[in-house]
């Protein structure tokens, strides 16, 4: 649709997502077996006619402009806009640390947001896992009178930090920071439509006053100024990835269909880079149950509630359990793995065994040989 522009912030790191993010963004984890975090924001936009999105991005984001490319998958491609890659361009030279606040990487892309010809402006985390039908909030947008929508879950977030309180008349009347009572209110889901123009005050506010919060700071100040926030809710799953545990989880919810089904409709497809891979081989005494096992992979072990991504391999008399084994991982004959995360390219020797819990996941990094 030419009246909206997104805008996915992709440039956050999370230090509590530990060896995942250290040489990644979020937004480019790998989950599902063959997709990226930012797949699903991305994939939202292009399912609702957005088609003009600027990713805004800081550091480290090397793997995620290798997956993202031009944008040709997504359909964003193109001669004039289509997708746009915004490294920091608007900082003071004296600023070497990692952006403060979602206000200050707006601000560090002004220039890119005042082009922006757009009337409505779709703001959406990287780290967004979910699948959302964006054209319902969006017609909303536009006949509720509202400046921001924004949009939330029907039920509690893992990641949400945020719910929000209406009054009678439908508009955000309360938000609630890090709120102990999580009966009041929504989740939000931290995904808005804003009006172009109240975008760019809430810019030159923040900028003026030394200010880089997007809603500590600036939604803050917009609803104490009667600034009219609409609601959308959104049903389906939904998490912020903000931590391994949360990384994990979300992963693992995968495994239960009604999830699946909540992520991949059939009518709102997620796109993501095409590989051109052979068909997984299964061994004769190999075993799967209940797992995820993309294409490419060779498995001759026994796998149990397991999501594996293109290029494992499971060797025989291997034994993995509850675990996560990314891209051109190598799982040794008669190893034993339990809620184990392998990042890419790990190699694990013929006989090791590695036990991790359920609520705190053992994490190998990149490229480690054990």
């Amino acid at each position: 649709m030419k009246d909206f522009h997104g805008i996915i912030f992709a440039y956050n790191t999370f230090p509590e997502l530990r060896e995942l993010v250290k040489s990644r963004t979020a937004a480019s984890l790998p989950v599902c077996g063959r997709y990226r975090l930012i797949d699903f924001p991305l994939s939202s936009m292009r399912n609702a006619g957005i088609l003009d999105v600027g990713v805004i991005v800081q550091r480290d984001y090397q793997s995620l402009l290798d997956h993202i490319g031009s944008g040709k998958p997504w359909d964003m491609s193109r001669r004039d806009n289509g997708l746009r890659m915004l490294p920091p361009f608007g900082l003071p030279e004296y600023h070497k640390g990692n952006y403060t606040g979602t206000m200050e990487a707006l601000n560090a892309v002004s220039t890119y947001i005042k082009d922006i010809k757009s009337k409505y402006v779709v703001l959406m985390l990287g780290n967004l896992y979910a699948n959302i039908d964006l054209t319902v909030p969006m017609k909303q947008h536009k006949r509720s009178g509202a400046e921001i929508t924004a949009i939330c879950a029907d039920r509690c977030v893992d990641g949400s930090r945020l719910r929000y309180v209406t009054g009678d008349d439908g508009f955000v009347k309360h938000m609630l920071i890090k709120p102990r009572d999580e009966s009041k209110g929504v989740a939000s889901l931290e995904a808005y439509i804003i009006n172009r123009d109240v975008l760019l005050r809430l810019m030159d506010y923040s900028h003026e006053h030394n200010l880089y919060r997007f809603h500590k700071d600036a939604i803050d100040y917009y609803l104490a100024n009667g600034g009219k926030m609409g609601i959308y809710v959104h049903h389906g799953y939904s998490a912020i990835i903000h931590s391994v545990d949360s990384y994990y989880h979300a992963n693992m919810d995968m495994l239960d269909a009604a999830n699946r089904g909540d992520i991949f409709p059939a009518d709102r497809p997620v796109r993501t880079k095409i590989r051109e891979e052979v068909s997984t081989y299964y061994g004769e005494h190999s075993s799967s149950l209940n797992c995820l096992v993309a294409d490419n992979c060779i498995i001759e072990g026994e796998i149990e509630n397991c999501i594996v991504f293109s290029g494992a391999r499971i060797s025989a008399g291997a034994k993995l359990k509850d675990c996560i084994i990314m891209r051109r991982c190598t799982v040794g004959e008669n190893s034993e793995l339990n809620h184990v995360i392998a990042d890419k390219a790990v190699v694990f020797s013929a006989g090791t065994v590695l036990t991790g819990s359920d609520k705190l996941p053992i994490v190998v990094p990149k490229g480690i040989g054990i």
